[in-house]
């Protein structure tokens, strides 16, 4: 009788024990399937960020200051027609021009996170009827309909941008560079100092030439960094 205790003893502890491998097992299998599936969804939030950064050239998103928002609405004073922020990030610069330049303003941006934000701050500002945001290389842009280019580049982009700038321009079309300058077209004016400096630049007659005097507007605002 003792033995027969003792034999279903130990089959309910080996039952007990294969109950709780298996609990655990569960619980494992489900750790993973949540971790896992986490990991899926931070690859894809991740992936517009980090994309740009296999480029050949990275713009990466750093938002202008209030400063510099500031001198790109000096810059387009009397301005019209429509405007095109290359590399748009959170839409601030988009959404100014249209609020205080009273500018059609499109952005352009390869971040599919920051077009949808943008988009939802143009919302709230109330300007989402005078603005657009695409999700887009911008080298792939043609400039031909914009009458007012503003671009946050960096210095490895702005050779290549300048060539493109050349052939796609129109005459009486400005470009507002911000944190770095064209490299050897002369701008028509400088507004601000240090890294909120921006550069005003009309399209040279020859790619080589700068020769469109500023606006008397401009003028007054211009002045380099000090």
């Amino acid at each position: 009788m003792k033995g027969l205790e003792n034999t279903q003893m130990e089959e309910l502890l080996k039952e007990s024990s294969v109950n709780k491998q298996s609990g655990l097992s569960g619980v494992g299998l489900a750790l993973v399937g949540v971790t896992g599936g986490a990991a899926v969804a931070l690859s894809i939030i991740a992936a517009p960020f980090v994309t740009p950064a296999l480029r050949k050239v990275c713009l990466p998103f750093v938002p202008a200051t209030s400063q510099q928002v500031r001198n790109v609405l000096i810059g387009l004073k009397g301005r019209s027609g429509r405007l095109v922020d290359l590399g748009s990030g959170d839409g601030r610069i988009v959404v100014a021009a249209a609020c205080q330049a009273q500018l059609k303003a499109v952005g352009v941006e390869l971040n599919p996170w920051l077009v949808w934000y943008s988009r939802w701050a143009a919302w709230r500002a109330g300007v989402a009827a005078s603005t657009s945001f695409v999700t887009r290389d911008l080298w792939r842009l043609d400039l031909r309909d914009y009458q007012n280019i503003v671009i946050f580049g960096v210095e490895e982009m702005m050779l290549n941008l300048e060539s493109k700038l050349s052939q796609e321009l129109t005459q009486d079309s400005l470009v507002i560079a911000c944190r770095f300058p064209l490299p050897s077209w002369k701008p028509a004016a400088t507004i601000g100092h240090g890294l909120d400096s921006v550069w005003l630049y009309y399209r040279p007659p020859e790619a080589t030439q700068q020769t469109k005097e500023a606006p008397e507007l401009l003028k007054s605002y211009s002045y380099k960094a000090r």
